[in-house]
């Protein structure tokens, strides 16, 4: 079985596409939140998303605050100027898929939120000890989060419980040992100097977890932010990964 894991999409269609498109083969996909902010195409990606066979998706902050579920005055300026923006072009029944996403999902195994167990919409797993306090809200193995738009993995020390931080390349397998905190990066807005969209396929059988990246058509994308009026901000980054 091959799970395919996304997360932070951004209203970024194409990189979405090139996702999906690469992994026809996947047996089920998680999908971690924020399908919208900062990108142009939230009614494509939300309805691409909804599309998906054996899905299982999450809420994000951004989704959050595009149903007034979640106070603007936690984001930056150009996310909120995003935020609003997306609100104006959300078709009603995208606001309502929104609106009906949990903010926490799991199994035996695995744990899923959008930022973090101790707060599933908010908090940046950013660093060991963050990660640290985090395993104590989850009693699975495994936890995945998004949010920070980086691939990263954080493994507790059984015996020290001290946190390991690594942050996982596309040539690496993650073997699932142990007790981690998991993240796919992010397919649209990528963060880690790497412009390719990024995602992870898990392996629940074998137990592994893989890093992937690819590559997608970032001019366009960068094309219709600026037709849209969002932030120039938001299209740069794309190019370079930050």
């Amino acid at each position: 079985m091959r799970i395919l894991v996304i997360s932070d999409i951004h209203a970024n269609i194409t990189a979405l596409e090139a996702v999906i498109a690469a992994n026809a083969m996947v047996d089920a996909v998680w999908c971690l939140g924020d399908l919208v902010g900062y990108g142009p195409d939230p009614n494509e990606c939300v309805e691409r998303i909804q599309a998906l066979p054996n899905l299982t998706c999450l809420m994000g902050n951004h989704d959050a605050a595009v149903i007034d579920a979640l106070d603007l005055e936690k984001f930056n300026h150009d996310a909120s100027l995003s935020i609003h923006w997306t609100k104006s072009v959300l078709k009603p029944a995208n606001f309502e898929y929104l609106k009906s996403l949990p903010e926490r999902r799991g199994s035996s195994v695995f744990t899923l939120v959008h930022a973090s167990p101790r707060s599933p919409i908010w908090e940046y797993v950013l660093d060991p000890y963050t990660a640290l306090l985090n395993f104590s809200y989850f009693e699975t193995p495994f936890a995945l989060v998004g949010h920070t738009h980086l691939p990263l993995a954080f493994t507790e020390d059984e015996t020290s419980k001290q946190v390991k931080r690594e942050l996982v390349k596309s040539t690496d397998q993650v073997k699932l040992t142990g007790r981690k905190i998991l993240n796919p990066g992010s397919v649209g807005q990528p963060r880690d100097h790497n412009p390719k969209a990024s995602f992870a396929i898990l392996d629940p059988e074998n137990m592994t977890w893989r890093i992937r990246r690819i590559e997608y058509d970032i001019a366009s994308v960068q094309n219709r932010i600026i037709a849209a009026g969002l932030p120039e901000k938001h299209a740069h980054r794309l190019a370079e990964g930050w």
